[in-house]
């Protein structure tokens, strides 16, 4: 037996009306690839944002394209991207229940995609659900670091926000991408 063998369970999926038989592998290397992926986002964010507050003045921008892209540093009590500023302890119940919701979906997970987004996710909320519980005002309405500012993205001024934004964002694209292409979370793809 290989060792991919021995890290795969082939399993049937349910066919139903309109869906091809497929078999779904539970690879161990892609719940690693999953962690390890939330991981890395989770330390890049908070060095990121640990730079930020060392680094920036509150108020001041700092130009790194000028016209285009500053770092100005704030601080949001509301979802990303500046929204909802007066629901702070809302989001950090949120990123709790998404981060529970993704750590039991990862046994199931069989494609390299939604490994991918899931740990996307899975970074970008922890990362904020960092700064909820540790920063100031206190544990759970926390404020979350936010510095990187678009000036003109396409043609607006964007909100601030921070690399765990960012990966949420991104994750959300990705997964609605293997939506459209028909790719279940187990990795079994439905036609019709």
């Amino acid at each position: 037996m290989t060792e991919e063998a021995a890290d795969a369970d082939a399993d049937t999926v349910p066919v139903g009306e309109g869906e091809v038989a497929t078999s779904r592998p539970r690879s161990r290397r892609l719940i690693l690839v999953l962690f390890a992926v939330a991981a890395v986002v989770v330390v890049l964010d908070q060095l990121a944002k640990t730079w930020a507050v060392t680094r920036l003045v509150p108020g001041t921008p700092r130009a790194v394209v000028h016209g285009w892209l500053d770092l100005l540093i704030v601080r949001n009590s509301g979802a990303a991207f500046s929204l909802l500023m007066r629901g702070t302890w809302l989001f950090t119940v949120v990123a709790v229940l998404v981060t529970v919701v993704i750590v039991r979906m990862s046994r199931r997970v069989g494609s390299l995609g939604w490994a991918i987004a899931l740990g996307l996710l899975l970074g970008g909320a922890l990362g904020n659900l960092v700064d909820r519980l540790v920063r100031a005002p206190g544990v759970g309405r926390g404020h979350v670091v936010d510095f990187i500012h678009f000036l003109r993205f396409p043609f607006i001024d964007f909100p601030v926000f921070n690399l765990a934004d960012s990966c949420i964002v991104t994750a959300a694209f990705l997964i609605a991408w293997l939506a459209l292409r028909g790719i279940g979370v187990d990795g079994a793809r439905q036609v019709g």
